[in-house]
């Protein structure tokens, strides 16, 4: 039989009386107001005010995109937008906040959203 460690006791009691300490950060960004980042945010700022000036419509934040349809067991492969919105024109813009260099996972889902969608992310 296995023993526990001190340092999984000591997890363990920490979880039990809510007194966890957040791990930092994978890519060591900070939250900030209710956004993943402070550049998001700053973003979502940004797009908020083209929105108020008539500039674009339709404004959404975290849009999800079904990439590969799921099968029974196997769950689908989405990718979620930071934003969405609409020009003038009425051309959609599927937009997303990196402030870091792209994972392979992201840069396979973006290759997907065109090939399969047609929709290019732009990255802000």
């Amino acid at each position: 039989m296995r023993r526990e460690t001190a340092a999984e006791r000591e997890a363990w009691t920490a979880h039990v009386h809510g007194t966890e300490v957040a791990r930092p950060s994978k890519y060591g960004n900070v939250r900030s107001g209710g956004y993943a980042s402070k550049h998001e945010a700053e973003v979502a700022a940004k797009l908020a005010t083209l929105e108020r000036g008539n500039c674009i419509g339709d404004l959404q934040e975290q849009v999800s995109f079904t990439l590969v349809p799921g099968n029974g067991k196997i769950r689908p492969i989405r990718y979620v937008a930071d934003f969405v919105y609409r020009d003038n024109l009425g051309i959609l813009h599927v937009c997303d906040a990196k402030g870091y260099a792209k994972n392979p996972v992201y840069r396979l889902k973006k290759k997907l959203m065109l090939l399969l969608h047609g929709v290019g992310i732009e990255e802000l």
